[in-house]
């Protein structure tokens, strides 16, 4: 692990000017191997967010086929002892899927440490706004202010439940909104541009950014 300065640029709320009020910045401890880190946290992530409730019916399952076909022997058909063998239409499935629990774990440090490095990696993508407060839950009023391109991955970041922005980009079909305390490295590694407040970075560091 190593540390590195975030830096970022506030801009004057939401507005088409987008003057720069400040810089600030703040050190990250991220990963060297930056690329294990990540992808161990996704993977887990997709993993845990699989419910893998598809099911199938046995042979015991199916309904019907308490009967035995026809005789055992003199026929001269193969010898049959249920129309629900796996081997008859209409009969139970062979080693067919089954709901299952699978729940891949990532140790709570690993997890905060990818967030970091992907916060890092993806910093350039940063528009950060001294707020994000609309007067009215208007998507076409916020596009007009937020000069950006609407066809990328956007995920909108705001360090407290904010009902007119949540609104305003619900409709959007590439406009992601999240809650600072619910980040999560899939979301950040999606967004082509991301969108935060000032004050979601102080939410940040006191939740991912634990070195003890």
């Amino acid at each position: 692990m190593v540390i590195k300065t975030f830096e970022y640029q506030i801009l004057n709320s939401i507005n088409p000017k987008g003057d720069v009020l400040e810089k600030k910045s703040f050190p990250l401890i991220v990963a060297d191997k930056a690329k294990y880190v990540v992808h161990r946290a996704i993977k887990t992530a997709n993993r845990n967010r699989s419910q893998f409730t598809s099911s199938t019916k046995t042979r015991s399952e199916v309904n019907g086929g308490g009967r035995k076909p026809w005789k055992q022997k003199g026929t001269g058909r193969a010898r049959a002892g249920s129309n629900r063998s796996p081997l008859w239409r209409g009969g139970g499935v062979t080693f067919g899927p089954r709901p299952k629990s699978i729940v891949k774990k990532i140790n709570k440090k690993e997890k905060q440490l990818a967030l970091r490095t992907i916060l890092f990696n993806r910093q350039n993508q940063f528009l950060v706004f001294n707020n994000l407060d609309l007067e009215n839950a208007k998507t076409n009023t916020f596009l007009k202010n937020l000069v950006i391109d609407n066809s990328k991955k956007t995920l909108v970041i705001s360090s407290k439940p904010n009902l007119n922005l949540k609104l305003s980009v619900r409709n959007l079909k590439n406009f992601n909104y999240i809650l600072a305390d619910q980040l999560n490295v899939t979301d950040v590694a999606k967004a082509a541009q991301i969108i935060i407040d000032e004050s979601s970075f102080q939410v940040i560091k006191e939740l991912y950014c634990d070195t003890n």
